[in-house]
């Protein structure tokens, strides 16, 4: 009697019937987060923005008198700048287009900002004829407000430092340093650059952010970038063009014109709290005649990929696309597809989907392969089961030799499942390097799922659970799901081990959906949305070719006439396998026979 490992007609109706629950579930939670939404808005009407107006510094370092210390501001319309008296420096960066996540809202309504409390400052560090260090960061600056320039002037023993700051159109600030009289205090030419930067939390998932968190720099004229996520960063030998710290989503660079060397840099992660990780910078710029006369350009952007690519200076890859081919999977198919579909002005949730089918017409070809490679070992099962037991207590290397030759003989070729599973590697690292880190999809709601970049949190426990965290995802529950169904749907033609001590391939894939849950609660909920458009999609194309296409009886009518033939010839590919597991049931043979002596 043929033994079926696949779904029967009962559990396909069953599956049926859990998707429709599962998707009134979705649209349930969707029409009451719009009713809470609107709620919201109607009793708490957008507040009207007014200019931010000059104002006095409230953390001032010791020895420096209140009334000494003020703010200079600009904006444009993407940006809105302080600067302060003290070090002369950028205190405030806010970006206008964008919002921070707040955890009591459980939305982004909060102003972000990059720079904001004293959280980064930056200056210029020499030494005197002493050998006495001092740093701009330190010094008081006299602000004048011209148009879109800022002029902050400070004197130190006779010598004039000026910061001269042009605030340009988008996302750029020129910052010039002019010096006068510093070659009478400084005199052995070296003046380091010295940033310290604790970066502010902005989204919902905090690991997610924090893994994202890391130096970016470029050099040798813009053609080369590397990035540190690492707890120290070491350039001794390389001119670094720029220097910039990214988060998910936006960055804070700075450009130097006649660029930094002897670069290092260190971050420590901070576990909890407003910020994410401590990162400070130091790098040496160059000085002529022991005056400081240089060029800068500050940059506080978000990280979308044609506005980096506009400023040629390889900006684009700060964006963790994925290196070499996983980022141009993502630049050149998926990116385009989204971008493409999203003109549409459809929901992004409907978006994924449509991408998810997208992509599996252009694999179809290949998926069908594998999927009718998995029905007809399903099929062949019994023949394989009736080998095994034939040669139960025979020599490993003649049973295995048997088994091969009822897949030959059956027509299906073991390795041809390979291509497939190989294809959808570098498939699902571009995917999850895509949803975390575009731009486009963050803020952007479906169903329960408020951003589909970061975790959907319905479900939530009060307090921490080991692994899963304070809540349960239900978009990655779901996936888990349909990889359980299809893991099930697809296991029927591996073998149990043969020998002792083996693992049972079939259990670990089993486990498999369960530890995947783990990973993709933490995870942004867009992959999770894809992987279960994906896995569902798999499970239908399984049972349409097991019950419309694939002919059972068709298949073992020709495994039997096979069996009255001569046996094929050996391809190269089995010729080689088999001569593999001779040489290593030789070695296994030899080994014994020395153990024995």
């Amino acid at each position: 009697m043929q033994q079926n490992n696949g779904l029967d007609k009962n559990q396909l109706i069953s599956f049926f019937i859990f998707s429709m629950i599962l998707l009134g579930g979705m649209f349930y939670f969707q029409n009451k987060q719009q009713k809470e939404e609107q709620l919201k808005k109607a009793q708490h009407p957008t507040a009207q923005t007014s200019a931010v107006k000059p104002t006095a510094m409230t953390n001032m370092n010791p020895g420096v008198t209140p009334a000494a210390i003020t703010s200079a501001s600009l904006q444009n319309d993407l940006l809105k700048l302080e600067f302060s008296s003290l070090g002369g420096q950028i205190s405030k960066v806010e970006l206008k287009k964008y919002k921070a996540y707040n955890k009591k809202t459980d939305a982004d309504t909060d102003p972000l900002y990059l720079f904001n409390r004293n959280n980064s400052t930056y200056g210029f560090q020499f030494k005197d004829s002493t050998g006495k260090i001092f740093n701009t960061k330190d010094l008081v600056f006299t602000p004048q407000v011209s148009g879109n320039m800022v002029t902050m002037q400070s004197t130190i023993n006779g010598a004039v430092i000026q910061f001269i700051y042009t605030l340009l159109p988008k996302y750029e600030v020129d910052f010039k340093v002019r010096t006068k009289g510093l070659s009478k205090i400084v005199n052995d030419g070296k003046a380091e650059f010295v940033w310290n930067y604790n970066v502010r939390n902005q989204e919902k998932g905090r690991s997610q952010e924090q893994t994202h968190t890391e130096f970016s720099y470029a050099f040798d004229n813009y053609g080369s970038y590397d990035y540190d996520a690492r707890s120290e960063m070491d350039e001794p030998e390389e001119t670094l063009n720029w220097i910039g710290v990214k988060q998910q989503f936006f960055a804070a660079v700075i450009e130097a014109k006649n660029g930094f060397t002897l670069s290092k840099g260190a971050q420590d992660m901070i576990k909890e709290g407003e910020y994410l990780k401590k990162m400070n910078y130091g790098g040496q710029v160059q000085m002529a005649g022991n005056e400081l006369n240089q060029d800068f350009t500050w940059r506080f952007m978000p990280l979308d990929l044609p506005l980096l690519k506009s400023y040629n200076k390889n900006f684009e890859e700060i964006l963790p696309l994925g290196w070499s081919f996983i980022g141009w999977l993502n630049r050149l198919f998926f990116i385009p597809i989204f971008n493409a579909l999203s003109s549409w002005g459809i929901a992004a949730g409907w978006v994924i989907f449509l991408m998810t089918i997208a992509t599996k017409l252009l694999l179809s070809p290949i998926m069908f392969k594998q999927h009718k490679l998995s029905a007809m070992m399903r099929v062949i099962r019994p023949e394989i089961d009736e080998v095994n037991e034939k040669y139960k207590n025979a020599d490993p290397m003649k049973k295995q030799q048997e088994v091969m030759a009822v897949y030959r003989k059956a027509g299906v070729n073991q390795m041809a499942g390979c291509l497939p599973a190989l294809i959808q590697v570098p498939i699902f690292y571009a995917l999850f390097r895509f949803f975390p880190n575009m731009i486009d999809l963050r803020g952007k709601s479906f169903w329960f799922a408020k951003d589909l970049t970061a975790y959907d949190d319905v479900i939530k426990f009060g307090h921490n659970i080991p692994l899963l965290g304070d809540h349960l995802s239900i978009f990655a529950l779901a996936c888990t799901v349909v990889i359980l169904i299809y893991t099930i749907m697809t296991s029927g033609q591996m073998q149990a081990p043969q020998q002792e001590g083996m693992p049972n391939m079939k259990v670990m894939m089993y486990i498999f959906p369960i530890t995947f849950l783990f990973f993709l609660n933490t995870s942004a909920s867009g992959l999770s949305w894809y992987y279960f458009v994906s896995n569902a999609l798999n499970i239908l194309i399984i049972l349409v070719i097991k019950y419309f296409i694939l002919d059972e009886k068709k298949i073992h009518a020709q495994i039997h006439a096979n069996k009255q033939k001569a046996p094929k010839p050996e391809g190269k590919f089995q010729k080689r396998m088999r001569e593999m597991m001779e040489k290593a049931q030789e070695q296994q043979k030899l080994q014994e026979h020395q153990k024995k002596k």
